[in-house]
């Protein structure tokens, strides 16, 4: 993980990075890395800060947050800022959603996931998928008129708010004159986005009402995140981060997207499998820099 390093470009100022969590369990190795990676490319002279993901309240536990924390701060891995809760910057979110459609970008789905199972195997033969790996909406609701949209609304059909993904890209094409989407990976140079890809991706959802890819794209800008370092499975979401960026005009940061750690198997690291976790490490007599070294960061605080 760190011969990536080598390859980065160098920013005067110092890069703005964050580490952004979602409190579904304890941090565990993989976090660790993820962690690591991003607080040494903020060194010597940038800033690392942490910000919690917790929108999803039906996965996100309150008590996960603190245990989160104190793991870091053990790790010695400290906040330059004080730690944001997406929990609570939904009116920022909102505000968002409804500049979005203003701009005439987004559309109610009333689809069910059944719904979109059906649709998209009549329409080809096999549900067709994004390269995130998330199911591509056949855009059933689209073409509805906006008269039954508005009485399926106000009967209190459940629904979810989807990007037009044509007609966003449509108006990025006008504002830009044309020219693609792109961003500037440290290790690979500049990257063309395809976005169109992903088809009409869902920005707030029934119950929780914004996504993780507005709230991420949102939050870099407004904290005024320089560098995104992430690892590589949500390379293929920066396509759309882009999209949303580019509607909103915000800042774009550069990217820098980091292996992921995999277990004995070949899978990565993930809660639900188990992954080990900081504080069972620590129950059982592991220092700080044992777990550093473990997430493949030795001695790292003494550079």
């Amino acid at each position: 993980m760190n011969n990536l390093l080598h390859n980065s470009q160098i920013n005067p100022a110092g890069w703005v990075t964050r580490f952004a969590p979602s409190p579904t369990g304890f941090l565990h190795l993989g976090h660790v890395a993820s962690a690591l990676y991003g607080w040494q490319k903020a060194q010597p002279d940038g800033e690392w800060f942490v910000r919690l993901e917790d929108i999803d309240i039906q996965r996100c536990k309150p008590e996960f947050i603190p245990a989160i924390l104190e793991d870091l701060e053990w790790l010695g891995l400290h906040s330059a800022r004080p730690v944001l809760r997406q929990s609570a910057n939904m009116p920022a979110y909102q505000a968002t959603l409804a500049t979005l459609n203003a701009k005439g970008v987004l559309y109610p789905c009333f689809c069910t996931r059944s719904d979109i199972m059906r649709e998209s195997a009549a329409i080809f033969s096999a549900p067709h998928t994004a390269p995130d790996g998330s199911l591509c909406y056949p855009g059933t609701c689209r073409h509805l008129s906006d008269q039954e949209r508005q009485d399926r609304i106000s009967q209190g059909e459940p629904h979810v708010l989807r990007l037009d993904m044509s007609k966003a890209l449509q108006w990025v094409h006008q504002h830009t004159h044309g020219v693609p989407l792109t961003y500037q990976d440290q290790e690979h140079g500049t990257v063309v986005c395809h976005p169109e890809l992903f088809g009409d991706v869902v920005l707030a959802r029934k119950d929780i009402p914004a996504s993780y890819h507005l709230c991420v794209t949102h939050d870099d800008a407004a904290q005024g995140v320089t560098l995104v370092t992430r690892g590589e499975d949500l390379r293929p979401a920066t396509d759309l981060h882009r999209v949303l960026q580019t509607l909103m005009g915000w800042s774009v940061p550069e990217y820098s997207f980091h292996p992921l750690l995999c277990n004995a198997e070949g899978r990565r690291l993930a809660k639900r499998d188990g992954a080990l976790a900081v504080r069972t490490m620590r129950e059982a007599g592991l220092s700080a820099e044992d777990v550093r070294c473990k997430a493949g960061f030795p001695h790292i605080f003494e550079r």
